[in-house]
């Protein structure tokens, strides 16, 4: 995070600022219902990069005096902003934004998935088929080594996970997450990073159903050989073949899992 004298006076010098000549960031706040006010102002300097990842608020006494409302609105608004996944507290040292989409994002899509349980895996395999093989496509053209490096690195440590399902799901993420860094587009890599949590969850139904996690260190090798090979064509139909084989394993019955495992995270 990146805090300093510097961006804490840039910072403060937008709320309600008097200075001859200068464009306030902020207006008093005069209507009910102030902590929304404040949010929707921050949320505003957010979207307009006045305000950046990392940026500290200013304390909770000189926000009050800057919108003109009570600490207690401002401390109404910080836990707002806080839900939202926009600025994260720390005690003693104070608040800060965060970068929050990937957040709110992925806090949005793991409430969607637990409002409707019984659809939430099937659609996220969805969004998987459509996404996945493009990035394939695109990181078989664009990747550099580091994360070539990161995708044999984890391909490993999965032949090594044996029956580990922790060991074995985050390498596999790691895997994805790779492949995505590895397209060299942000947004991409965002929208994966957004449904990690789901991503997680269905690992975990895959790693209980029998010769699941090999038949996906199967499809891994494809994968990644493409990549290396730099052929995009080849990347994107391996990707498919897995992304089909991870649908039809997270679907098994509960029957065909494995006796002590976890169904659920």
């Amino acid at each position: 995070m990146r805090y300093s004298s510097q961006t804490i006076s840039a910072a403060a010098s937008g709320f309600a600022s008097n200075c001859a000549g200068d464009k306030a960031l902020y207006k008093l706040v005069r209507t009910s219902r102030l902590y929304e006010q404040i949010v929707q102002q921050i949320e505003e300097s957010i979207v307009k990069g006045a305000l950046k990842p990392g940026d500290q608020l200013p304390a909770e006494r000189e926000l009050a005096q800057r919108f003109g409302v009570s600490r207690t609105a401002v401390r109404e608004a910080v836990k707002a902003l806080r839900e939202k996944g926009l600025v994260e507290a720390y005690s003693g040292r104070g608040t800060f934004i965060t970068d929050g989409t990937t957040q709110a994002v992925r806090q949005s899509l793991d409430l969607m998935v637990k409002i409707g349980q019984h659809d939430g895996l099937p659609h996220l395999a969805e969004v998987r088929a459509i996404l996945e093989p493009e990035i394939a496509a695109l990181a078989a053209v664009r990747i550099q080594e580091p994360e070539l490096v990161t995708m044999r690195e984890a391909v490993a440590v999965m032949d090594k996970a044996g029956q580990d399902p922790d060991a074995y799901i985050e390498a596999d993420l790691d895997f994805h997450l790779a492949l995505a860094e590895g397209a060299c587009n942000p947004l991409i890599l965002s929208l994966l990073d957004s449904i990690v949590g789901l991503l997680r969850e269905q690992r975990l139904r895959i790693f209980t159903v029998p010769g699941g996690p090999e038949r996906g260190q199967i499809h891994h090798k494809k994968i990644l050989d493409a990549v290396e090979h730099h052929d995009a064509d080849q990347a994107r139909h391996a990707m498919r073949d897995h992304l089909l084989q991870v649908r039809e394993d997270s679907e098994a019955p509960a029957g065909k899992r494995s006796p002590g495992r976890p169904t659920t995270h």
